[in-house]
Formats: C-alpha cells, structure tokens, sequence
C-alpha cells in the first residue's frame, strides 16, 4: 500500500476511483443517527498547519473524529513556530509523541514533500495544502461532487468522469486548487478548460493536460461543470487586470451567463466566495451551485482518505515511500 497523498498527480485513475468510491460508502455513514466508526480509534493525528485555514481544518478534524481517532491541532501562531523553530524540529517533536498521521497546510510549495520523503517523522503525510502547489483532497471532493452530480449516486460507483467537459475559471497563477483539479480530472477522463486573463494564467499552462480560453462566454455552452476560483489577493504583488469591475464583466458568473450552460450544468466554488467578483448572490444562491455539497463532502473525502492510508486493505494514494509491514 502506498503511504502518503502529496499530490493529485501521484494517483492512478484505480486510486481516484477507489477513493471516490469508499468516499460514497462514508456518505452513507454520515445519514446514519450515529455517524462515528471506530476505524481509528488509538491512532492520533495532528492538524499541522502554518497557514491560516477554517473550511479545511475543520473538515479534517471532523473527519478525523467521525474516525474515532485522537486529534491534535497546531497552528503556527501562538507555537515555537513563531520563535523560529523549523519543520524539521517540529517535525521531530511529533515524532517523539508517536503520532501516527500527519496533515499538513504549508506556504511554501515542496513542504508536504519534504516531510513525506525526509527521515524526520514515521507517520502518514497528507497534504492540505502547499504554497501554489498541490491541494488533493479538495480536488477529491470536487470530483466526488462532479460525479455525484453529473453520473449519479449509484450510478457513478466504480465510474470516472470520461467525457465529462469541466471549465475552470479565474486565477489559475496562484491556486493549487486548480492544479490538483486539472491532474486529477485529466486522470479521470475528464475534458478540462481553464478561462482567465493572460496575465492570471502560469508560465507553462501551454504543457498542462487542459485547454486554455479567454473567452468565457464562448466556453458556458459545452461545460457541465464550471468551478469559479476566487482572486487571490493575499498572493499578489502587482496589478493582475485593470479593476475589479473590469474582471467582474468578464470572468464573473452572473444568472445571465449561468443560463448559457447545458440544464444540468453544474457550478462549483471551493470557498470562499467573494459575492459581486467571481460570482453573483443569484448564482451562489442556485439549486446548480454546489458549494454547500463541497463541504459536505469535503468530510467524507477526508475520512475516506483517512480510512485508506491508516485503517483500510485497499491500495490508495503517493509514491514517496514504501510502508514497513511493521509499522501497519
């Protein structure tokens, strides 16, 4: 079984499926009155995250406990992180408390990595999150979504996403999310266009495993699903487009847009939304926007890649290192 999940890119279309699937049986789990199992009772896991986070922390602690596995949370505020301590001796000290998973948000890009293939920690490395890089679990989630919506509940078991058109848009430059998606749909059979203005777009988007457009208006029509990706201000030190009003008539999704897509096309936004810029109050508030669904579903991805790398039989996810049988 392969041990860590550092990358969409890492897995196999068996995996994703795999995943996606045991996703659904956590579902299940979740409409039931008691919504806990005791896969990992005994196993700990600490939420390590250096950058601030609400919707992706949460959803691992939650998914964690539905586990039934003991949770630790560390945030780099208020820590020796903020004295100067490194991700090696933070990394060494969790080693010296015998945790058995790792869930790590990082601003640096590679950080997840490092720790996964570094002799620093023997436990499972999951990534929520590195730099501009990679977040796996969120394009996990949104494919869940995808094929939930798009497929069906039952339908979709043991299914990819192959022909499904998939439209990604907005600042692509500073968002893993899209990267992840773009890896993983590719992966699934998926169809991926990516729109946003030039200046927004990565050096080397012409190598990726997608389409690129400027033109959202042309794409609407053919797209099942369309992900708006929030501007990521925080990240940026030049002006990327002229004004927000600007970026709005043209990357924004309005009702009048919305109602180019096929019927049931879908809209997706991994949060937070910024209403009046990339999306309107109209169209967030939609039966076809399915925000509040990736959230909930974010907590069952998470327990279902959980499940796999620390209580399940099923081959899963990364490559960065082999498991020692003595160790599961």
């Amino acid at each position: 079984m392969k041990r860590h999940l550092i990358s969409a890119a890492d897995l196999t279309r068996d995996d994703a499926v795999l995943i996606l699937d045991t996703t659904e049986e956590m579902a299940r789990v979740a409409d039931r009155p008691i919504k806990k199992l005791p896969t990992l009772r005994g196993r700990t896991v600490v939420n390590l995250f250096f950058e601030d986070s609400t919707r992706t922390r949460i959803s691992f602690e939650a998914a964690e406990k539905r586990l039934s596995a003991d949770v630790i949370n560390f945030t780099a505020k208020g820590s020796s992180v903020s004295k100067g301590e490194s991700l090696k001796d933070t990394a060494q000290t969790l080693e010296a408390m015998g945790v058995d998973a790792v869930v790590i948000r990082h601003g640096a890009s590679g950080a997840p990595y490092r720790l996964a293939t570094s002799d620093w920690i023997d436990a499972v490395v999951i990534n929520a999150g590195d730099g501009t890089h990679q977040h796996p679990t969120q394009a996990l989630l949104d494919a869940f979504t995808m094929r939930r919506r798009l497929v069906g509940r039952d339908a979709g078991l043991g299914q990819d996403l192959a022909g499904k058109r998939i439209t990604i848009v907005g600042d692509v430059l500073h968002s893993r999310v899209a990267r992840s998606n773009v890896d993983l749909l590719h992966t699934l059979g998926a169809e991926v266009t990516l729109v946003a203005p030039p200046t927004l777009l990565p050096v080397g988007v012409d190598h990726w495993t997608c389409d690129v457009s400027y033109d959202l208006d042309s794409v609407l029509p053919k797209s099942d699903a369309v992900m708006m990706l929030r501007v990521q201000r925080e990240r940026m030190n030049a002006a990327f487009f002229p004004t927000e009003r600007e970026y709005s008539r043209r990357y924004g999704l309005d009702g009048e847009r919305m109602a180019k897509m096929p019927e049931h096309g879908i809209v997706m936004h991994p949060g937070p939304m910024v209403r009046g810029m990339e999306i309107t109050a109209e169209v967030a508030d939609s039966d076809r926007c399915t925000v509040v669904e990736q959230v909930a579903n974010g907590v069952h991805t998470r327990m279902a890649v959980l499940y796999l790398l620390l209580g399940g039989n099923e081959p899963a996810v990364s490559h960065a290192r082999p498991v020692d049988s003595e160790t599961k």
